[in-house]
């Protein structure tokens, strides 16, 4: 029924020898009956942790126990990374998320406790091949088939040994395509707040995920449906409460899922975190900006300044790397910035300071300003993107003819300081700042323009 890596035998057949029970187990035979290629393997077995320890010693290429505590050792062998954990029947204290661990005696008993039924199957490695059992006690395989999520015990008792797994179900439903059960649905709704208990750390490690997935928007969905979106980007479910300006759509939420998913229809090379991350939140700052013209129309000024303040307390709260933060929220600052470029009026020097304020993000913000139009009148999204396309010529243009990705004052910091006679300090860094700001606005000066233009500033300032 599925085909079982050469690596699993091999380690079957050690396991075996030493009179001890084999399973490849969870996501690793799930995959494999979807047909999804993994070198990371997941083993359980009814030998203790020292005893695994023993067997991998001499086989594997590195062996590591940094998780021999719980039971679980890991080891590298060839291209495959082993996970290999001893039968496990934990108890729970239900305020973290660490169990009390102890070891089990079955694969049944094994299973029970893991998060989701097509995670709870496993076929035998130790047996010889024509002679392994398939076990799934809990309709792991029919769940598989009908695309369903569901737990092996009730899923209150499954979140509340693990809240994490509430967000692990979102996370499936964005990388598999699956549907939780409504029994899995009325739980996460009833116990959303239980997510409290993970740390942030772990639920930004989900939520990553998820967002890479191949259907995030369901995940989101699914998030902001159960209450699952309050307690990890509440910003999100917020923007239901803001209408859209163009009265285009239901409200702010709405859009932003369609942007996310014409972002991702946009993107090259594989998943993009970071322009994901902004397309789903390129608008949260509308609801505490939102307000009503005296012509009846809705509006939200400076909705990009306040959505990057926002943006980037939210990404640091959920632990993101700081460069992850930074990129996200300077893509929801600037993603208004094109939409004064009107009819190509733009000068030169806005469209050097468009593309210098981009800096390496301009290819995301092309995507991202792009996919953020959802207008439904034909006419008028033909002409935002015949705009963009202008723009996108212009800066072709011109980094044809200047060094644009790149500027740089025609003089630098040395320079000024052996003009001027003045030793390191502020003066030269607003001498750099004006010679930069002539760039933007001139172009490219002669070096003898740029020492006329720096001797003015300084006879202007007294210095």
């Amino acid at each position: 029924m599925l085909a079982v890596p050469a690596v699993a035998d091999q380690l079957g057949e050690r396991f075996r020898a030493a009179g001890h029970r084999l399973y490849l187990v969870g996501g690793s035979v799930r995959d494999a009956l979807l047909g999804r290629g993994n070198e990371d393997l997941d083993f359980t077995t009814d030998a203790r942790p020292e005893q695994i320890k023993a067997l991998l010693t001499g086989w594997a290429d590195t062996v590591w126990d940094t998780g021999i505590e719980f039971g679980t050792l890991g080891a590298r062998r060839a291209d495959h990374v082993l996970e290999i954990t001893t039968f496990r029947a934990d108890a729970y204290d239900r305020v973290g998320r660490n169990p009390v661990v102890r070891f089990g005696d079955s694969i049944e008993g094994d299973l029970v406790r893991r998060d989701f039924t097509v995670n709870a199957m496993a076929v035998e490695v130790h047996a010889p091949r024509g002679e392994r059992r398939f076990v799934d006690p809990h309709g792991g395989l029919a769940a598989l088939a009908a695309g369903t999520l569901d737990t092996p015990a009730t899923p209150q008792e499954s979140f509340a040994d693990d809240p994490l797994r509430m967000l692990r179900c979102a996370r499936f439903v964005s990388q598999l395509g699956f549907a939780p059960a409504p029994r899995v649905v009325d739980a996460m709704t009833e116990m959303a707040g239980e997510l409290t208990r993970i740390t942030r750390e772990r639920v930004q490690a989900e939520f990553s995920k998820l967002m890479v997935g191949a259907h995030p928007r369901r995940a989101i969905e699914l998030m902001v449906d159960t209450g699952l979106a309050d307690h990890v980007v509440p910003e999100v479910p917020a923007m239901r409460l803001a209408i859209d300006e163009h009265m285009q759509h239901k409200d702010v939420y709405t859009h932003s899922l369609v942007v996310l998913e014409q972002a991702i229809d946009r993107e090259t090379d594989g998943p993009d975190l970071v322009l994901r991350l902004a397309a789903l939140l390129h608008d949260v700052g509308k609801p505490d900006t939102r307000r009503k013209e005296s012509d009846g129309r809705v509006s939200f000024h400076h909705h990009e300044v306040v959505g990057a303040k926002m943006v980037r307390r939210r990404l640091r709260e959920l632990r993101y790397p700081k460069v992850v933060v930074d990129e996200v929220a300077q893509l929801v600052f600037l993603h208004l910035r094109f939409h004064g470029y009107g009819n190509g009026e733009w000068t030169d020097s806005a469209v050097r300071r468009y593309v210098t304020d981009a800096g390496p993000l301009l290819d995301r913000l092309h995507k991202l300003v792009r996919s953020d139009s959802t207008t439904r009148n034909r006419r008028r999204a033909a002409a935002l993107q015949r705009s963009y396309d202008s723009l996108e010529d212009r800066i072709a243009a011109l980094r044809a003819q200047e060094e644009l990705d790149s500027i740089r004052p025609d003089l630098d910091g040395n320079a000024i300081m052996e003009l001027l006679g003045l030793p390191p300090g502020p003066l030269v860094g607003k001498a750099y700042k004006h010679l930069l700001a002539l760039r933007m606005e001139r172009g490219p000066l002669a070096h003898d323009e740029a020492v006329a233009a720096l001797r003015a500033w300084a006879a202007e300032n007294g210095v």
